[in-house]
């Protein structure tokens, strides 16, 4: 039965370096093990149906549909205008508004594309006008969107809590420190790549920066709804008001009148328009999600993580050396499909393995979400990368080595600490008693 299980993994990577939808790559994957595994698949849909039914679940579309209405709000805008004031004007500063603004923002969404997409068109731009390469511009925020995907509330860390029945109060908060140490990592990198570039301060750059500062005030108030919002979100959801499902309903509900009202960002044509792509994309999501469910719980009937343990033990028990393993096989899993996919058919399978090593559950779900992050930024699959590109208007031999730089030095380091240290990402968690 094994080799039967490694044929149909096989088949899922030759449909997707064929680019077939991520939905049809796992519905035939399923297609294979009705006809050739010894599991009933009618017996499978109606528990992955039953599953899809938990509310749980309910959270990702509404976060896609909230990150949507705010890419087309302005709310990006009013962020990008605050930060600017405190550090947009020294040498490399306006790098560092884009980290944090990214930051912010997937405090809002909880997601890596909704930073490209809502700063990507008003941030590369004035990046580029300061002096900054576009290729370096474009891959700085696209690395720096990521953070969606690991500052809570994240919609990977929802998925994860749902696969391995683990608080996902505690998941968002394992995420926390790692995202924030990246956030820092990748300012003070913008900040010591940028002095090879000519971008002087001049005479006119530090009267700009007078008069940001006279309107500072203005400034303040004219972000304070877009403020509110994690604030909102964040503080409901740690201080026990409402659930990550409901969190998001708020999260969506809050964008509709500061998208219409308060910062007049987009007309009703407009709105029926973004909600029309978020339902397109949340049925999609949706779709994947069931199968892939189904297929990862396939795959623990079959009992695919015991025999990963042994296999994994028979190499060698140390546990350096089988972490290091763990980590290059979920970045592997995130360079060839979206973290979301990964997240569901990896998490089952490893959780047994890591809880052999002694990793908690909570730990492990910090090390898969930074992992499968810095996946999401890598060829072939690299979805968030290649959005970049088409936002920046660079190429791809453009933007790849400045992306490379920040994921080694940026990233990369991060990720080995998040492994090896666990108080990065169980320090938070234990604040509140979830550790």
């Amino acid at each position: 039965m094994l080799t039967i299980v490694l044929l149909d993994i096989l088949l899922v990577i030759v449909l997707l370096i064929l680019a077939v939808p991520l939905p049809f790559c796992f519905g035939g994957a399923l297609l294979f093990m009705s006809v050739f595994g010894e599991v009933s698949m009618k017996s499978m849909m109606l528990w992955g149906f039953s599953q899809m039914l938990n509310p749980i679940l309910l959270a990702s579309p509404l976060f896609i549909l909230s990150g949507t209405l705010m890419g087309g709000s302005g709310i990006a805008k009013r962020l990008l205008d605050f930060v600017d004031v405190f550090i947009g004007h020294i040498k490399g500063g306006l790098g560092v508004v884009c980290c944090f603004t990214c930051a912010v923002i997937g405090a809002i969404s909880g997601s890596g594309f909704t930073g490209v997409a809502a700063t990507g068109p008003i941030l590369i731009p004035r990046m580029v006008e300061q002096g900054y390469p576009r290729g370096y511009a474009t891959a700085l925020l696209t690395v720096s969107s990521i953070l969606g995907l690991l500052i809570p509330p994240s919609a990977i860390m929802i998925l994860y809590g749902w696969v391995t029945g683990t608080s996902i109060l505690a998941c968002f908060m394992s995420t926390a420190g790692p995202g924030l140490l990246i956030t820092v990592n990748l300012s003070i990198l913008n900040l010591y790549l940028v002095r090879r570039y000519n971008m002087p301060l001049d005479i006119d750059s530090i009267e700009t920066v007078r008069q940001k500062r006279k309107e500072l005030g203005s400034r303040t108030i004219n972000a304070l709804p877009a403020l509110l919002m994690p604030v909102i979100i964040l503080g409901g959801i740690y201080g026990g008001i409402f659930t990550a499902t409901e969190a998001a309903a708020v999260s969506a509900a809050y964008a509709i009148p500061v998208g219409f009202w308060i910062y007049k960002g987009f007309k009703k044509g407009d709105f029926f328009k973004l909600c029309r792509e978020a339902a397109t994309s949340s049925g999609a999501l949706m779709t994947m999600i069931l199968f892939c469910l189904i297929l990862s719980q396939t795959y623990v009937i079959l009992k695919v993580p015991q025999a990963l343990v042994e296999f994994m033990f028979s190499i060698t028990h140390n546990k350096f050396i089988l972490l290091i393993m763990v980590n290059i096989f979920l970045f592997t899993v995130g360079m060839i499909v979206n973290d979301g996919t990964g997240m569901i058919l990896c998490a089952p399978m490893l959780l047994p393995l890591v809880q052999e090593l002694g990793i908690t559950p909570i730990h492990f779900a910090a090390i898969m979400g930074v992992n499968l992050a810095m996946g999401g930024v890598t060829p072939p699959y690299a979805s968030i990368l290649y959005l970049g590109m088409r936002v920046g208007k660079c190429s791809f031999n453009e933007i790849l080595k400045p992306t490379i730089i920040f994921l080694v030095f940026g990233y990369l380091p991060v990720i080995l600490l998040t492994t090896y240290w666990a108080p990065l990402s169980l320090f938070i968690p234990s604040l509140f008693g979830l550790n």
